[in-house]
């Protein structure tokens, strides 16, 4: 939860990436509230039970927006695929925009490669982005960083980008019409 907040604050990437693990997190220990308590809670060692119930509470908030949506076995909660919609948009206005000079070419670097990440997926570019460093976070955690090395090292950087504009604009620190 503490983590979670820092990085909405701090790196909407990272947010969203975060959100993403506890997801699948959530899934490995089947919701289990007393799993939950074990494996993410009790570690953290609060002072207080009211910190511990907070905690636990917001675990228990994700787990039950993941069963209303209906994502229990696969999938991502809707309020992150909010969050990507709205970088997308960002994305898009970028690369319209002379406030979007730099980004634009940063993401030229990328756009060749992308049908290779893309597949059969049709979603926006953006989505694939996040998707692909997703891959790629779960192929280092598997121990085959290997494979996830080249996807990080095109796809970094974009992402990385994006999410610092988002914090500019979000912040009020940066006009993308320079008004």
């Amino acid at each position: 939860m503490d983590i979670a907040i820092a990085k909405r604050r701090e790196n909407i990437a990272e947010y969203i990436l975060y959100l993403w693990q506890v997801e699948d997190l959530l899934r490995a220990v089947q919701f289990s509230p007393e799993a939950i308590f074990s494996q993410f809670v009790a570690p953290r060692n609060l002072p207080t039970t009211e910190q511990q119930h907070n905690f636990l509470a917001w675990y228990l908030d994700i787990a039950n927006l993941l069963r209303e949506e209906g994502k229990e076995a696969q999938g991502h909660l809707d309020h992150t695929l909010h969050l990507i919609a709205d970088l997308n948009d960002l994305h898009l206005r970028l690369l319209k925009l002379p406030a979007g000079e730099h980004y634009t070419q940063t993401f030229a670097r990328l756009q060749p490669e992308l049908s290779k990440l893309r597949g059969e997926f049709e979603g926006s570019d953006v989505e694939l982005m996040f998707r692909s460093l997703y891959a790629a976070m779960l192929y280092r955690i598997k121990g085959e960083g290997a494979k996830a090395d080249d996807v990080i090292e095109l796809v970094s950087p974009v992402v990385a980008e994006l999410a610092d504009l988002h914090g500019k604009v979000e912040r009020g620190e940066l006009n993308l019409f320079g008004e």
